[in-house]
């Protein structure tokens, strides 16, 4: 959708809960100075951890890639390349940033903080209130880079300011098709899954988008998704709580862990489940099948037909 403005967004598009793409919109200076060149001198050679993977698909589960340090300018220069002179670990690997805080278990990632002089060149969407504002998420990854598919559980906005993007998106019903551990999902590979190893992944419905420099996708919470860099690029997440705020963990930093009466809840599930185990199986098989017709009962929805 082109040039959205706040008010058509928050009638028309939020209520809907689905992801949608937003063109047009002004972000300010950052989608035309945002060069190799000028990023790297832009916030000088303060050093920044970055994730390096010998292989495009990161995976963060069996964490199939090394974390290491380099000062931003030359961080961004060898992002920008394919084959490197300097290496960690393959003359191919591949570069991730994810801004973090100062102290990333305490501190939020805010592009103001970390990224002052660039954070002057963008123009955030501002479509929630100041109070709502969770953080602003700078990233920088290496062309053929992909990310794990994984759901956050705030709204926010992928923000793409140079580079392209593929992004797959599966809606939050499919869970159950999805292979999840907490909030990631172990099919790696989207687009050629082990269908042996994750037979039911055949039932999520896959929705995709491409993501050009400019262009900003709106992320429902708890809709998954999969990011492609098809090339070297520059982009900004932006977090917003659109719960009330003490509905969410304060210990969360990276707005990915489930809110706090979610987390309550499945500790009491699996003592309940812990409890079954008292009885035999046939008597344990019997009571759990009514705990699931309770729970479908009680807490689903009866829209998602």
């Amino acid at each position: 959708l082109s040039g959205v403005t706040r008010e058509r967004f928050l009638r028309d598009i939020y209520p809907r809960r689905k992801p949608v793409v937003l063109t047009g919109m002004d972000l300010g200076t950052c989608t035309t100075k945002w060069t190799v060149d000028y990023l790297s001198q832009a916030e000088g050679s303060k050093e920044v951890k970055i994730h390096v993977s010998t292989v495009p698909q990161m995976d963060f589960l069996s964490k199939n890639f090394v974390y290491r340090t380099l000062p931003f300018d030359v961080f961004v220069r060898r992002a920008a390349e394919i084959n490197h002179q300097e290496y960690f670990l393959s003359e191919d690997e591949k570069y991730y940033l994810r801004s973090v805080g100062e102290d990333a278990r305490k501190d939020i990632a805010d592009i103001r903080k970390q990224f002052p002089v660039l954070a002057q060149d963008v123009q955030i969407p501002e479509y929630f209130e100041k109070d709502q504002f969770f953080s602003s998420v700078f990233r920088i990854s290496s062309a053929g880079l992909q990310l794990w598919t994984h759901y956050d559980v705030m709204d926010n906005f992928l923000i793409q300011v140079t580079g392209k993007k593929r992004v797959v998106l599966y809606s939050p019903r499919d869970a159950p098709y999805l292979y999840l551990s907490g909030t990631k999902s172990e099919v790696l590979d989207v687009d050629n899954p082990d269908m042996e190893k994750y037979p039911l992944f055949v039932k999520a419905k896959r929705y995709q988008c491409f993501l050009e420099a400019g262009d900003v996708l709106f992320i429902p919470a708890l809709w998954f998704h999969n990011v492609i860099s098809e090339e070297f690029g520059v982009a900004l997440n932006v977090f917003w709580k659109h719960l009330p705020a003490e509905c969410y963990d304060k210990t969360d930093t990276y707005g990915n862990k489930d809110p706090m009466a979610a987390s309550r809840a499945i500790q009491i599930l699996d003592r309940a489940l812990k409890t079954l185990e008292e009885l035999p199986e046939e008597y344990r098989d019997f009571y759990a099948r009514r705990m699931v017709l309770r729970i479908q009962e009680k807490a689903y929805r009866n829209d998602y037909g």
